[in-house]
């Protein structure tokens, strides 16, 4: 009996045998791995965490969607398989608790040196301050690009984890958000930023705070502004101004 005589089964059960698995190490180099986490705000605009990580680092994070939709968001953008994992990778939890990546693998391979640059930018805001999007363009070396830093934090693959929600506009205001402007703000007030507050000053034109006692001037949120008494703060629309008065600028926020 020849090959093209035999029974389909018999010849479908050796070509079975012929397959092997790929080795685990092979297949986590190829594919990225998918899980579901409870994180900051879950029951608000940011429930149901989704966290797609690779043999690198975590890689991509999005709330507010199915299985399906976020394994065609991550597909679309990294040309990967997605496949799901039993637990999230060590120190994702603390991470998103408090707000800090610390010591947590990233994956960021795709991003343009320029959108590295601001994401590396706005990692450096410590949790409970924010910056406006013109320090980021100062930190990420293009001074003048401020509305393409906001398409960069725009494409930020990992919110929540590089914390793009401290970032503001220059006039205050609390800006664009990847998850939405109710997210961005109650994300601002859970570490105790003072939004209001900010927001006040911004309406009177103050853009920074200045000790008369110190002179050294700072960004609102600063926490060197927040040490500032009452009786001792002075507003400035801007830096040159602070200058002008004879302030110097704080080396814990340095404002542009």
């Amino acid at each position: 009996m020849t090959g093209t005589d035999r029974p389909e089964g018999e010849l479908a059960r050796e070509l079975a045998g012929l397959a092997a698995d790929a080795p685990p190490a092979l297949l986590d180099r190829i594919a990225a791995r998918r899980v579901r986490v409870s994180g900051p705000l879950e029951d608000g605009p940011l429930a149901g965490l989704q966290v797609a990580f690779t043999d690198r680092g975590v890689a991509f994070l999005r709330a507010g969607m199915g299985e399906r939709e976020f394994a065609e968001a991550f597909r679309s953008r990294f040309a990967r398989p997605l496949l799901p994992a039993a637990r999230p990778p060590a120190g994702l939890l603390p991470a998103l608790r408090t707000g800090r990546a610390g010591g947590l693998a990233l994956d960021l391979r795709g991003l343009s040196d320029f959108e590295a640059a601001v994401l590396a930018a706005a990692a450096q805001i410590p949790r409970g301050q924010t910056r406006p999007y013109a320090w980021v363009a100062a930190r990420a070396g293009r001074p003048r690009a401020v509305r393409a830093v906001g398409s960069a934090l725009g494409r930020n693959p990992v919110p929540l984890l590089i914390p793009c929600h401290r970032v503001t506009r220059s006039d205050g205001s609390l800006g664009d958000y990847v998850f939405g402007a109710e997210a961005k703000e109650r994300l601002l007030r859970a570490e105790d930023v003072d939004v209001d507050g900010a927001a006040e000053l911004a309406r009177r034109g103050v853009r920074l705070v200045g000790s008369d006692t110190t002179g050294i001037v700072c960004y609102p949120t600063c926490g060197d502004a927040r040490r500032i008494g009452p009786g001792h703060r002075r507003g400035f629309a801007t830096l040159a101004a602070a200058r002008a008065a004879g302030y110097r600028p704080c080396l814990h926020c340095r404002p542009t």
